[in-house]
């Protein structure tokens, strides 16, 4: 009797172990990542694939799929089997801006993916041309308020984090400038470093070598207060324009209905990975970045949060993309 009742017992324990998360990783893990290789995306898709091989021994590999301000990396994945092996590396615009930028997505941003686990807050840098006769946003702004849309400033296509920090600084401010679309940060930063353009939000990670190598001014930066590691450079909240904030953030997303076991040991190994000093050293400081790892209920409720406030910029904007 007792050996019968112990092997009923076992069995219940092994039942009770959730099936999914056993045998996963099973196959390759494929990370998309929504930009060309090089940028912030690429760097968190490939930190997380070298993390991945590393801990279960399956490989993990990055897969770059660019263009159409996300939407053609979030549709593939909104149609991958959702078993784990397929994850989005999904920057804000993807499900705060892309709703009302255009008129149809091929994706739904609320049904079509399983949220996992945020990943970093970027901050971004407002720089100019070095000849750029402006020494704060404020001088900025009033030489914008004398001559309306005459001074340019980059961004990396129409509705980029780029794009979207200078609305709201032109919305907040009543300042009008002169956007000037481009196909990436580089191309942008490229010009604005050759005085083709005289301005630009860009991540802090990407300002700060041009601005040491004197080849850009650094103005302000976007966060709500000044950075721990650039306390000299004041925000543009205390440069003129009060109340104002533009980050952007990169979340791990999969497809809707990957198994919550499944979801529960990626969720796991990423906020494992940043709390490691060691990662927080060499990545996450290195770059500029706040680590924002948490539980995927705190990446649902920042999508939900910050979706109104981008919603009523590009609506006060009229910025559409057809």
């Amino acid at each position: 009797m007792r050996k019968s009742l112990g092997t009923l017992f076992a069995t219940a324990l092994l039942a009770a172990v959730p099936a999914a998360a056993q045998t996963y990783p099973s196959k390759t893990i494929t990370i998309v990542v929504p930009a060309s290789p090089g940028g912030v995306t690429d760097t968190l898709g490939r930190q997380l694939a070298q993390r991945f091989t590393e801990k279960w021994g399956q490989q993990a590999v990055v897969e770059n799929r660019p263009g159409a301000n996300n939407s053609i990396a979030a549709e593939f994945i909104s149609k991958s089997a959702p078993d784990g092996h397929t994850l989005f590396i999904g920057p804000d615009g993807t499900f705060v801006a892309n709703p009302t930028l255009f008129p149809k997505l091929p994706y739904d941003p609320d049904k079509s993916f399983t949220p996992i686990s945020g990943l970093v807050v970027i901050n971004h840098a407002l720089i100019t041309h070095p000849s750029v006769q402006a020494a704060s946003v404020k001088d900025l702004l009033e030489m914008a308020r004398q001559k309306p849309a005459t001074i340019n400033y980059g961004t990396f296509g129409i509705g980029s984090s780029g794009h979207m920090n200078m609305e709201l600084l032109q919305n907040m401010s009543g300042a009008r400038f002169q956007a000037v679309h481009y196909k990436g940060a580089t191309p942008a930063l490229t010009d604005v470093m050759a005085g083709h353009i005289q301005m630009m939000f860009v991540s802090v990670g990407t300002a700060v070598p041009q601005w040491q190598g004197g080849k850009v001014k650094l103005v302000a930066i976007s966060s709500g207060k000044r950075m721990p590691q650039l306390q000299d450079v004041p925000t543009v909240a205390e440069s003129g324009v009060p109340g104002y904030e533009a980050v952007s953030w990169f979340g791990l997303f999969g497809p809707a209905g990957i198994p919550a076991d499944v979801v529960a040991k990626i969720n796991g190994e990423i906020r494992a990975m940043h709390a490691e000093p060691e990662f927080q050293k060499i990545f996450l400081n290195k770059f500029y970045f706040q680590s924002i790892a948490g539980a995927p209920e705190q990446l649902t409720k920042l999508i939900k949060d910050e979706e109104p406030k981008w919603r009523k910029i590009i609506q006060d904007a009229k910025i559409k993309v057809e």
